[in-house]
């Protein structure tokens, strides 16, 4: 047995095996002993009970508790290959089990041994066998069988084996320490001590105590991550900020000139966001709303708001497509008076507001001095080169697609000690709780309500067999001068993925289906320069098909767009398929989505089928996390969301009460005092993220 160890303890001092399996342990993201006991087990095989042989069933996994009578090894006639073979009975009848190429196991096993077998045993003849069942000597505490055994994912030639040995180690080499969760929280939620919680997870006594030990280690998980939350909260919102009035003449006054009236949602919006730039504090604010739902004109109302005080606000999308088309939308509704003080700055593109003509290095010397109030950009903005005079608001779009050190980064621009307002916008509908764990910091403002005389996207899944039908009708479209667009979930091709690509299937429409029409392709390969060209192109309505990747997906308005294609529908989360739709129905024409699939499942038919009934990208959403998880609210694994080992964003109530005891502890001096968690707190500071 290893000396007492610590949770920072290299592995190979469990064991010289964990030091051979470095390499394996690695790729699992298992460093030292620490992320050893937070290698969860996937799922458990339920061997506790132990059979007599007499009582078997052929092809059923069972437990045994045997005698071995004799053991021999022998090489195979044909095969060459090492073949041990044991007999074993217990008071009910005899066994044969049999591991091939496992020499080994006649050095640890002997005649005489009471062993357990655990496997699927078959009956040839008299007698039943076993072949390559599990294995271990009889003993109180057996990890590997007659008992709940964890079955985890593994990497390399680590086996299952192996690693339960180096986790019954590790717990046992680890002494009894101080539990990290307050003393109150395990009395008043009845959760068992840390120790026992991992004890119980890896090799649990039973169902219930498993059960009991789960809930304890996901709540604690979720508590240190509301902790995280609410610390960088308090931490942003103690630094001074830019107390902004409302400038009630200049923003009503916009507001009236719009061409649209504001619908509900966008005036509450608006009123939170102007509400909080009114606050000596900075506001950490999340605007969320549906795809079309005007979220873009709330922040450009309050960045209004601030310039109109000489203020600077710097506005930052997640591509240059993007920020181009905010830069024009901003031109179009911020009066003239403001223009010379707008800018976009990105690393290819430079402009004005109203056309003056610069260079890039006068345009950073206007920045830093104050005289362009209002900056659009990409990660261009984050560049050292790129100083602010004073930064009083950041907006950030689709804030969940960039790194948290960015976005730090931004908010710390400015010359002096303030600090900016930061109003975040995402056009991924979220689940309120699935907000409340990414977002735990941000105060969110919700935008359900679609503007006035949006028609609904009539959705359809489209089989194999219809698709020269849907083909036929998308060139009827075209004749009427409408547009459309074509997914794909990949660029180039992919034999073991089997879907579509842009290339392909740019060639297949080109050459084989409209030959006689102009089509146009995009995916994220391209130069910025030659996207920006197809994007502008295609909204002039020069060409009127553009196949493309989900480089689409994000905030794009291309008013004659009415139909969208999504090629290999069933690889996309229900989230990103809405994202797409919300492409067009930007017009008062009746628009058309059509999924094309070939997966049959009932899985698939059950989530394309909730694209075709709603348009509520909260509904989908909600049914997303249900069915694919959270990592597909977002169509793909996003490096910005959360890792959780063991809880799950769908851990509702876990989550709930993660919160409250977070606040509770943080806003008590009586916890704050106890010096483990004081440590733990501070460990958390220095980690925590700020959205």
């Amino acid at each position: 047995m290893p000396k007492s160890l610590n949770h920072q303890s290299a592995l190979e001092d469990l064991h010289a095996m964990a030091g051979n399996l470095k390499a394996d342990f690695k790729k699992m993201a298992i460093n030292n002993v620490g992320d050893l006991l937070w290698y969860f087990p996937w799922r458990y095989d339920d061997l506790s009970d132990i059979k007599k042989i007499k009582d078997l069933s052929a092809n059923e996994l069972s437990s045994l508790k045997v005698k071995i009578e004799k053991i021999k090894v022998y090489r195979s006639f044909r095969q060459k290959m090492m073949i041990t073979e044991i007999m074993a009975s217990d008071d009910s009848g005899q066994i044969q089990a049999t591991w091939f190429r496992q020499k080994f196991v006649s050095q640890i096993l002997k005649a005489g041994d009471e062993v357990y077998l655990s496997g699927k045993a078959q009956k040839k003849g008299l007698f039943w066998t076993l072949i390559n069942p599990n294995y271990e000597k009889v003993k109180a505490n057996p990890i590997h069988s007659a008992r709940l055994v964890p079955i985890y994912h593994l990497s390399g030639k680590l086996s299952q084996k192996q690693l339960r040995f180096l986790m019954d180690r590790a717990l046992k080499a680890l002494p009894y320490s101080e539990d990290p969760l307050p003393v109150d929280i395990l009395n008043q939620e009845k959760f068992p001590w840390l120790h026992e919680s991992l004890q119980e997870i890896h090799f649990p006594a039973n169902e219930k105590k498993l059960l009991t030990a789960t809930k304890r280690l996901k709540f604690q998980e979720l508590f240190y991550l509301q902790c995280k939350y609410q610390l960088a909260k308090k931490d942003y919102q103690s630094r001074p900020s830019y107390q902004i009035a409302l400038n009630d003449k200049i923003i009503n006054a916009n507001i009236k000139s719009l061409p649209f009236l504001l619908t509900t949602d966008q005036q509450k919006a608006l009123y939170d966001v102007l509400s909080d730039l009114s606050q000596t504090r900075p506001m950490n604010r999340l605007i969320e709303g549906d795809v079309g739902s005007g979220k873009t004109i709330v922040a450009i109302l309050a960045a209004l708001n601030v310039i109109s005080y000489s203020q600077q606000v710097a506005l930052m999308a997640p591509t240059e497509i993007l920020a181009l088309q905010h830069f024009k939308n901003i031109t179009k509704i911020l009066p003239k008076k403001y223009l010379d003080e707008l800018a976009i700055i990105t690393r290819s593109n430079w402009q004005i507001g109203n056309g003056r003509k610069i260079s890039k290095a006068e345009l950073l010397t206007e920045i830093s001095k104050g005289k362009i109030k209002f900056v659009v950009g990409t990660h261009a903005l984050i560049q050292e080169k790129i100083k602010f005079d004073k930064l009083a608001l950041v907006i950030i779009d689709e804030q969940h697609r960039f790194g948290v050190r960015q976005r730090k980064t931004l908010k710390e621009k400015n010359k002096g000690d303030k600090v900016p307002h930061l109003l975040s916008m995402t056009a991924t509908p979220i689940p309120r709780t699935l907000a409340l764990s990414l977002y735990g910091d941000l105060d969110i403002s919700l935008i359900k309500e679609k503007p006035a005389g949006r028609q609904a996207v009539k959705t359809y899944i489209v089989p194999e067999n219809k698709r020269a039908d849907a083909y036929k009708f998308i060139r009827d479209k075209i004749k009427l001068g409408q547009q459309a667009f074509v997914v794909c979930p990949l660029i180039d091709e992919s034999d073991t993925l089997g879907v579509k690509s842009v290339k392909k299937e740019y060639t297949n429409l080109n050459q084989e289906i409209f030959p006689e029409l102009k089509i146009e392709m995009l995916h994220g390969k391209l130069k910025s320069e030659e996207k920006e060209k197809i994007m502008a192109d295609f909204k002039k309505n020069k060409f009127p098909i553009l196949v493309a990747t989900s480089v689409i997906e994000v905030g794009l308005d291309i008013p004659g767009a009415t139909i969208m294609i999504i090629e290999g529908a069933e690889r996309f989360g229900l989230s990103q398929l809405h994202q797409f739709r919300g492409r067009i129905g930007r017009n008062d024409q009746e628009c058309f989505c059509l999924l094309f699939t070939t997966d049959k499942s009932q899985l698939n038919k059950k989530r394309l089928t909730a694209m075709t009934k709603s348009s509520d990208g909260f509904e989908l959403a909600e049914l997303d996390l249900e069915l694919r998880g959270s990592g597909e609210i977002f169509g793909n694994k996003q490096s910005g969301l959360i890792k959780l080992k063991i809880a799950r964003l769908t851990d509702i109530e876990l989550i709930k009460k993660a919160q409250q005891w977070a606040q509770e502890i943080l806003n008590n001096k009586k916890y704050l005092s106890q010096e483990n968690l004081q440590k733990t707190l501070q460990k958390l500071k220095t980690e925590t993220h700020l959205e």
